[in-house]
């Protein structure tokens, strides 16, 4: 049975089904929605918004119900300039308790148009339960205000990028991420999001747990070890730049040299290097995952591209999948802890770490290294605020 939600906070559970309304509980029988939000995270339920791959509802709207969805938007709109116009913050408000029940009624039986269309237009992605487990975990995070250090912006404002970014943070101090922002499936922020994508590094300090400390995880070389999984190779127990210096240059290069050299050598398909080339195959590992125009990578993501950028999109998306599946099993974890995920940014995960989980401290790395392509070699860094973090050996 088909419903639709009237707000997505969680302290504002409401939903619409079969021409009611009910407030603070969701009726029996409701199976297929929109989107996701919190409230509804112990429920089975189906999200069209996933199965057209995050489009709004005005891009997934078949043409015959385009004037009625845009008279609809239309008197949406009306109703967010007039709360701007009086300054009201909807963050502190239900929506539903702003506007007519009528046009509630209107909206929520064209989403329910809406929502058949896709459901009954397109498939079900082969990566959908991820999609649904990672759509629950970007929501809980979206839900976490972040401690922002005001006095290091204060102490700082002699530095003019400093009073740029203090103008960006007078609106969100959440992180609200899109699951679909990119063809490779790496995450993007919304614009009404904390920019923890683009934060400047030296900027970092300005945010503090809420718990005790910041717990950073990430792969060492994640890129260059996806691509020894994708190949069938076995992963080094060590950093990778200094295996392959070792084992492919001989040991005369210095890191920083051979890491430049790989990544020149990896994502560029006319690039060649005789030792590189030698140990690893670009062009086999391409094959089995590029076939007409399309990139399939292990994890169900499809992706259409050219010659040119198939490697990179196979490599760059099946990274991501792995990170955030281990985001995921991370978050499982943690349930029912004080510690929590509290954002990740491209190809590391950072927690909000409290000192009474630290019995759980090991189990976390080993549950983020024990990847579904198998054991990959991860870094660990903690701090008390997230720009002075420090290696930790464990």
């Amino acid at each position: 049975m088909l419903f639709q939600t009237l707000d997505d906070k969680r302290e504002c559970p409401a939903v619409y089904s079969n021409g009611q309304f009910f407030y603070d509980q969701i009726p029996d029988g409701v199976t297929k929605s929109w989107k996701y939000t919190s409230y509804l995270k112990e429920y089975e339920v189906e999200y069209a918004s996933l199965y057209c791959a995050g489009k709004s509802l005005g891009e997934a709207c078949p043409e015959e119900l385009q004037p009625q969805w845009e008279m609809i938007r239309d008197k949406l709109e009306a109703f967010h300039i007039s709360f701007q116009e009086v300054g009201l913050n909807l963050n502190q408000h239900c929506f539903f308790d702003l506007v007519p029940r009528s046009f509630l009624r209107e909206f929520c039986e064209v989403k329910n148009n809406i929502t058949e269309y896709v459901f009954d237009s397109y498939e079900k992605p082969k990566n959908y339960d991820f999609l649904v487990s990672l759509a629950k975990v970007l929501a809980d995070i979206a839900e976490q205000p972040l401690n922002i250090n005001r006095d290091f912006i204060e102490n700082n404002m002699a530095n003019m990028r400093i009073r740029k970014l203090k103008r960006k943070l007078e609106g969100p101090n959440h992180i609200n991420y899109n699951l679909f922002g990119t063809k490779t499936g790496r995450l993007t922020t919304t614009r009404s999001s904390f920019p923890i994508l683009t934060l400047d590094k030296n900027f970092r300090s300005i945010l503090k747990p809420n718990q005790d400390i910041f717990v950073e995880l990430d792969f060492n070389a994640a890129e260059m070890r996806t691509f020894l999984a994708l190949a069938d190779q076995e992963q080094p127990q060590i950093d990778i730049h200094q295996w392959i210096g070792k084992n492919i240059f001989g040991g005369v290069a210095d890191r920083d040299k051979i890491k430049r050299s790989v990544f020149a050598w990896l994502y560029n398909p006319d690039a060649k290097n005789k030792y590189l080339d030698k140990m690893f195959n670009k062009s086999m590992v391409k094959s089995k995952f590029y076939q007409n125009n399309f990139i399939n990578n292990p994890f169900g993501r499809k992706i259409e591209c050219d010659d040119y950028h198939s490697l990179n999109y196979l490599i760059q998306s099946t990274t991501s999948d792995l990170l955030l599946r281990r985001m995921i099993e991370v978050d499982k974890l943690l349930k029912g802890r004080k510690s929590n995920v509290a954002f990740t940014i491209h190809d590391s995960l950072v927690l909000d770490f409290s000192s009474e989980d630290k019995d759980l401290l090991s189990q976390i790395i080993q549950t983020f290294s024990n990847t579904d392509l198998g054991w990959f070699k991860s870094n660990v860094s903690a701090g008390k605020d997230f720009g002075n973090m420090r290696s930790l050996n464990l």
